[in-house]
């Protein structure tokens, strides 16, 4: 036995800044039992190396492993994962921290309950400029204890608390057959599967993660799991479908008609939960069509009065044109003026265009007083109503370039 508790594995990249700074934290840990640093560097290009090789002679216990080519970012976890020699593991993020004291009291809570494989927990979101806590990812009221095998009540915690087991304290043994490839069902709920399938598992009510939402280093930076929110709902139901077909085969699950429509609406609105999360995400990046997009599939299954799109639906019509409009105009070879026909207020849908991105090179103008020949190929034309549109098409302009609302908002259905 190597004597180490607890395996710190970092996997890191081209991230030499963020790096140094999680490694400045783990200065700061005095965790009353040994445990290791596992850095697998992807093959970084940048100083990583010389980084890792600097809190090396400074004393903190760091194991590195460099891969010689860059495999992608799962299987540098798994290298992490592969080298640690504790007999409990957690997954660092090179830009995340640790809780000293939630770690300490995971690590207790496992040495006390052997029969436990995982221990899980919610993480704060924190803000790294203000040095505050933003919010807590999701809340449970007090430890709860899975026995192994236990899917069905397991299921129901995840359903009912929408909780992600995405940060967790893993036994070391349990991880070479639970921490295996699946990429069509969420990884953190197919895992979750296979620990439970081993032992028991554990949610903690205690916090032993810090993800930096406000970084230091780049304040404007997007998450990285942004994206996972704004794209991956069907993924969190191929998870949940995962992790129930599972529990079909160890027969912990009835498989009659009406047990498979109860756990099929379950992770029906579980998914239809996450995307009124996403649809949140398009919006702040004002992109109406995604959100519209996936309204339609909220509405469909029943949540389109869900808090989190209810006032929101009845923006899409005028937000999806507009955007819809600013699509077709950029989209168009050698168009470098749009004229705005008959609008009530053409300045403040000029600006709404330009905040979705019409190009800065196309001119914004009201009806002109001349119909230049030479501009005719060149213009886009936005038109209040359908005597407008006759009009600019007796002008010699082309047709398919000539919109009027219902050609933008006659499928945005509300």
């Amino acid at each position: 036995m190597s004597g180490i508790k607890l395996s710190i594995c970092i996997p890191t990249y081209n991230r030499e800044a963020y790096l140094r700074n999680a490694l400045e934290h783990c200065e700061t840990y005095n965790f009353s039992f040994p445990y290791e640093i596992v850095i697998s560097d992807n093959a970084s290009t940048d100083n990583t190396t010389q980084v890792v090789e600097e809190f090396i002679a400074k004393g903190l216990p760091i194991h590195y492993h460099r891969r010689a080519v860059n495999g992608g970012s799962g299987p540098n976890l798994a290298c992490a994962f592969h080298h640690a020699v504790g007999e409990y593991s957690i997954y660092l993020a090179d830009d995340d921290f640790l809780v000293p004291a939630g770690v300490e009291a995971a690590m207790t809570y496992l040495d006390a309950n052997p029969d436990v494989v995982a221990c899980q927990a919610p993480w704060y979101l924190y803000d790294e400029v203000h040095d505050r806590d933003l919010s807590q990812f999701y809340e449970i009221a007090e430890n709860t204890k899975f026995p192994q095998q236990n899917f069905i009540e397991l299921f129901q915690f995840i359903f009912n608390g929408h909780i992600f087991p995405e940060i967790g304290i893993y036994r070391s043994s349990a991880l070479r057959s639970a921490w295996v490839p699946r990429d069509f069902c969420f990884w953190a709920f197919s895992y979750l599967a296979h620990f439970v399938d081993l032992g028991a598992v554990t949610f903690l009510k205690q916090p032993f993660y810090r993800s930096v939402a406000v970084s230091k280093i780049a304040p404007a930076r997007q998450q990285a799991g942004n994206d996972d929110v704004m794209t991956a709902w069907d993924k969190y139901r191929g998870g949940l479908e995962y992790f129930l077909y599972i529990a079909v085969k160890r027969g912990k699950l009835n498989t009659s008609r009406e047990a498979r429509a109860i756990y099929d609406e379950m992770c029906k609105v579980f998914t239809l939960n996450r995307i009124s999360v996403a649809i949140r995400f398009w919006v702040a990046r004002k992109d109406f069509i995604k959100a519209y997009e996936l309204y339609t599939r909220m509405a469909l299954g029943g949540l389109g009065e869900h808090p989190e799109v209810a006032e929101l639906r009845h923006s899409f019509p005028m937000m999806v044109a507009i955007q819809t409009l600013t699509y077709q105009v950029n989209a168009t070879a050698g168009i470098s003026r749009l004229i705005l026909s008959g609008m009530a207020d053409p300045k403040s849908i000029g600006e709404m265009l330009r905040n979705m991105g019409l190009l800065p090179e196309i001119e914004i103008v009201a009806d002109p007083q001349k119909h230049e020949p030479a501009l005719l190929e060149k213009t886009a034309i936005f038109a209040a109503d359908m005597p407008r549109r006759e009009n600019f098409l007796k002008l010699g302009y082309k047709p398919n370039l000539i919109f009027i609302e219902t050609d933008l908002t006659q499928h945005v259905l509300i």
